[in-house]
Formats: C-alpha cells, sequence, structure tokens
C-alpha cells in the first residue's frame, strides 16, 4: 500500500489545518481496511495507534508539503513508513509525569518491541519507518 496527501506547512505553533489534520484518520482508515482485507485484524489496534503518531509527528514536525505512507508485508514483517522529505529525524524524548505530549515515539517504541519488530529513522531524518513481526497464523 503506499499512499500521499499533500499538506500546508505550518506557521510557528499554529495548529494544522483541519483538512491537513483529517487527513490522518482517512490514511488510518485506508490502512485498517487493507490490512483487515490482507487478514492482519491481530495487529491492527497497535498499527492505528502507531500510524496516529507517526503521520500527527510528520503533519506537526516536519514542515512538509506532502506526507506518505507506505505499508507491506515482507519476509513475516510488516513494514510501515512514513515519509515527509524533510531533514531532521524523530527521536524519542523524555518526559516528565506533567508534560502533556511528547511520548508518542516512547509508546512507538513500546509497540514496535512488543510486536517483535524495531523502529528508526532513515533518508536524513525524511523517513520514520517501524516493522512488526506478523503472527505465524496470519501469513500467507
Amino acid at each position: 500500500m503506499s499512499e500521499r496527501f499533500e499538506v500546508v506547512p505550518r506557521c510557528g505553533d499554529d495548529p494544522p489545518r483541519v483538512k491537513d489534520a483529517s487527513r490522518v484518520g482517512i490514511m488510518r482508515r485506508i490502512a485498517a481496511a487493507r490490512l483487515r482485507h490482507r487478514g492482519l485484524e491481530a495487529l491492527l489496534d497497535d498499527v492505528m495507534l502507531i500510524l496516529s503518531e507517526l503521520l500527527t509527528n510528520a503533519l506537526l514536525h516536519s514542515g512538509a508539503k506532502e506526507i506518505r505512507l507506505n505499508i507491506a508485508v515482507r519476509d513475516g514483517f510488516l513494514h510501515m513508513a512514513v515519509t515527509d522529505g524533510m531533514p531532521g529525524s524523530a527521536t524519542r524524548t523524555y518526559v516528565n509525569d506533567k508534560a502533556e505530549s511528547g511520548r508518542g515515539l516512547a509508546l512507538v517504541e513500546a509497540l514496535v518491541k512488543e510486536n517483535g519488530g524495531d523502529w528508526g529513522t532513515s533518508d536524513g531524518g525524511a523517513q520514520t519507518w517501524c516493522t512488526l513481526a506478523v503472527p505465524a497464523k496470519e501469513r500467507p
């Protein structure tokens, strides 16, 4: 699966346009339909949360004009990549208990580890990717 959507880059701390923010939900629904079609329901909840975090990070922090999502199953793993085309890499931050944000990549890291996968950035930070092991009973 390969999808893309255009966004208007944010100015400073302004929130993203409603139209742009709604694209995250649209991409989640498309991905969910594709996963169901492939019989990968066991990964659905974790994938939806991971995609929400990765797509939202690209929307909020990259300044990109286009965001791409690629999902593929290869070699027993579900591979997901969000590409925003902007330099700079997503890095996990450590926040205190009172922080209202900043836990997204820690959550991604925990879900990926729980599912026997890995995550990181590539292409000079323009892409954040992760893999999840596909349960043996759901492999084609």
